[in-house]
């Protein structure tokens, strides 16, 4: 990529005001000239977990596609968030739509007091469950030694809104807060599965939920704060009756890598889709 044709690279955290909080992304608002390549490299030039690369294809709807710094993942609820708050700096709050790989994804931005905040609504969501020996696998891989470390109201599943995750419960906010992976181990298990993220969770009350995600497919150990596992979960809780068929959840993330984030999953009850809303914020 010669440095003329070089496109202009917005970085943003969502999922925080601070600009040292949250999952900063890179955006790219006109990638319609890159190649597959070029959009890849770029985003392991920046060592994001994940970049949005977007191309106009109407008004106030575009195409957005998603690239780790190793791969293109079909669905990354931050940085839609990041790309709909650095399009409202330029076009205003309202509605946007982003075509994905995973389907047509509608984000809603609003404006409160000169904050921007986005609300992603995520396509059809599923959830199913995962054979026992690759539940075995991937236990061994993060280190967690058994059913001691499971909470047993967190059966393993892996959920689907936009990207696969495999949600798994901990039993204590200790064990969360332990996260120490074998990075090839678990990487080969997660591309065998396709899954984007394991999303570790632990509950500390009804509606509020404290979670990290490991991301050695996307080529970063763990994703500072992850939408779409986000909305991934929030599709899992309320088919497994953890929260009701309407219910407004809070997501902590990021803390113990020093990145705190808030994550909001809203359900409504006869709409499968599920709500994930940020704020967010320009880096530098």
């Amino acid at each position: 990529m010669s440095t003329d044709a070089r496109p202009e690279v917005l970085r943003y955290t969502a999922f925080s005001t601070d600009p040292a909080g949250g999952n900063p992304a890179g955006v790219v608002l006109d990638a319609s000239a890159l190649a597959d390549a070029e959009m890849l490299a770029l985003a392991a030039e920046l060592g994001y977990s994940e970049s949005a690369f977007l191309a106009p294809r109407g008004e106030r709807a575009f195409t957005v596609r998603y690239f780790s710094p190793k791969a293109e993942v079909p669905f990354c609820g931050h940085a839609t968030v990041a790309a709909a708050l650095a399009l409202a700096e330029r076009i205003g709050p309202g509605e946007l739509e982003f075509a994905t790989r995973a389907g047509t994804v509608p984000v809603e931005v609003t404006e409160r007091h000169g904050t921007f905040r986005a609300t992603l609504t995520s396509v059809e969501p599923s959830v199913e469950g995962i054979a026992d020996e690759d539940l075995t696998e991937a236990l061994a891989a993060l280190d967690w030694t058994g059913p001691a470390d499971l909470d047993p109201a967190f059966p393993p599943r892996v959920a689907f809104a936009g990207a696969r995750h495999l949600v798994l419960g901990a039993a204590t906010r200790e064990r969360l807060a332990d996260l120490a992976y074998d990075v090839d181990r678990l990487e080969a298990l997660m591309l065998r599965l396709d899954l984007t993220t394991v999303q570790l969770v632990w509950r500390e009350s009804a509606t509020v939920f404290h979670v990290r995600d490991p991301f050695p497919v996307g080529g970063v150990v763990e994703d500072p704060a992850t939408g779409a596992a986000a909305a991934a979960f929030g599709a899992y809780a309320r088919e497994l009756g953890l929260v009701p068929g309407d219910a407004v959840l809070t997501l902590h993330q990021g803390e113990d890598l020093g990145r705190p984030g808030e994550l909001t999953v809203t359900l409504y009850a006869g709409d499968p889709r599920v709500r994930v809303s940020g704020a967010g914020t320009r880096i530098g």
